[in-house]
């Protein structure tokens, strides 16, 4: 028995079988639903993918965010933290259809959950405003999730990953709280504190995050594992900010975790220990 790959355009698609006698070519039509989203030559996608970035006077760096955004995605929700530049128009202009969120609190967190709110996809992709994400790594966490995954969670340190922004000091404190989780909630993330995750948006219902800052990302990855969610990891690359400072502060935000994870201990046990899956556990639709 053999298998194949449709390419993926919806519509007609011919396919080409050797005739009964051997000696010619005759070519069978496969009809591709139509509600399928090309992502490559030979990979489509039935659930629509959302993309939320906070944004707080990010105007360079966006155009080159939006333009290594893959053109198959769903939406792209941009939460603008107040900005006093030209983030919004800037947005608008390098993509109509962008969904701009107004934010009301302060904080990376508080942006975050602003924009998860306006998604109308069923995956939710998180990116940095300040171009340090490669957004064509987005197939890569989608795929986890179709593949069965409730939580695709990027990683500098993973097998594939790396990193050109982080100091020796941010990488110990990060080793240093990545093992305090791992051991505390039996997780197995070989990173923590790393802002380009995904997840389906139904996970939003099993996780509440409550938080404003910069530890939303550590709060995330703790409850996911407390609340028995399946967990994959993707190597993801981190280049270096293309423009502007950072508001990370290692030691203040460093702290935010750390008060995070001693919070989340005394609360209750983690339901299972997040599992190690493959790329084809049958979690989504794939063609």
């Amino acid at each position: 028995m053999s298998s194949f790959l449709r390419p993926a355009v919806p519509g007609q698609d011919p396919l080409s079988t050797p005739s009964a006698n051997g000696n010619s070519i005759e070519t069978a039509v496969v009809r591709i639903p139509a509600q399928y989203k090309p992502v490559s030559s030979h990979l489509a996608i039935a659930p629509l993918v959302s993309v939320v970035i906070p944004a707080m006077n990010e105007a360079e760096n966006l155009p080159y965010v939006f333009k290594s955004l893959p053109d198959w995605i769903h939406e792209v929700v941009l939460v603008d933290g107040n900005s006093t530049d030209d983030t919004v128009r800037v947005a608008r202009e390098l993509w109509p259809d962008v969904v701009v969120v107004k934010q009301v609190g302060k904080g990376k967190g508080d942006a975050l959950t602003s924009g998860f709110a306006a998604c109308s996809g069923e995956i939710i992709v998180m990116v940095d405003a300040d171009g340090s994400a490669d957004g064509q790594e987005i197939v890569s966490y989608v795929s986890a999730l179709v593949g069965g995954a409730d939580f695709a969670k990027g990683s500098r340190f993973a097998n594939g990953g790396g990193t050109d922004d982080m100091t020796p000091i941010r990488k110990l404190g990060n080793w240093a709280l990545c093992t305090i989780v791992n051991r505390k909630f039996g997780a197995r993330y070989t990173d923590l504190c790393y802002g380009y995750n995904a997840f389906w948006k139904h996970v939003l219902d099993d996780v509440v995050l409550d938080c404003t800052g910069f530890e939303i990302e550590t709060l995330f990855n703790i409850r996911v594992v407390k609340a028995g969610l399946r967990v994959q990891e993707v190597p993801s690359y981190e280049y270096n900010r293309i423009h502007g400072v950072s508001n990370l502060s290692a030691v203040r935000d460093g702290i935010r975790v750390l008060k995070v994870i001693l919070s989340e201990k005394a609360s209750r046990r983690p339901k299972s220990r997040p599992q190690a899956i493959g790329l084809n556990s049958g979690r989504g639709e794939v063609s």
